[in-house]
């Protein structure tokens, strides 16, 4: 079983239409908070991932801050934090995500999200890491994208297997269930990361 000390949230950077969603990533930080678990985000002050990094703070929690110099004014990278990373690009970015990071949860969230998400997904097809992936499909916000997932295994262009390299959870209690469900990691990502 897995023992989670941080999980990477990716999630947008705006409200969304649904109120739903930011109730979603405020409860999920006091959630992370409460079980003391280090939040690993993007480093907006802005949308959902600022709402999940405030609720953390708010209750106790540890927040890492990871963003680029040419998205922090974009962003607002948020000052209030454990520690905010000003990295160069997007790439330093999501390595400094991924290493600091034993889970990836992904929340509702845009192209931004979906990137990270996917990176993080293919890096685990590919042996890079061995961490676990859930997605949080509240009110179904995935399931057009799932649909595509199991599109892309029907046509042979992905393996049956890479279903199994992420679960996808319909509540917030769901994604600490599956979290410690997963089999501890293999091997030690930092030896293949990028």
């Amino acid at each position: 079983m897995t023992r989670v000390k941080s999980i990477c949230v990716f999630c947008g950077a705006s409200n969304g239409k649904n109120p739903q969603h930011m109730e979603n990533a405020i409860a999920f930080g006091k959630m992370m908070a409460e079980r003391g678990i280090t939040l690993v985000y993007g480093g907006g002050r802005i949308g959902l991932m600022g709402a999940v990094a405030d609720a953390v703070m708010k209750n106790g929690g540890k927040v890492v801050g990871i963003i680029p110099a040419h998205l922090d004014d974009i962003e607002v990278g948020h000052k209030g934090l454990s520690e905010l990373i000003v990295c160069k690009s997007m790439y330093e970015r999501k390595v400094e995500m991924f290493k600091r990071s034993d889970a990836f949860v992904t929340l509702a969230g845009g192209l931004g999200s979906l990137d990270e998400a996917f990176e993080a997904l293919t890096l685990r097809q590919l042996g890079i890491h061995d961490k676990p992936l859930v997605f949080m499909n509240a009110l179904g916000y995935w399931d057009k994208c799932l649909d595509m997932i199991d599109g892309i295994i029907e046509d042979g262009f992905a393996r049956e297997s890479n279903r199994n390299l992420f679960t996808v959870a319909e509540t917030l209690d769901e994604v600490f269930e599956q979290l410690e469900a997963e089999p501890a990691p293999k091997f030690d990502p930092r030896e293949k990361l990028l």
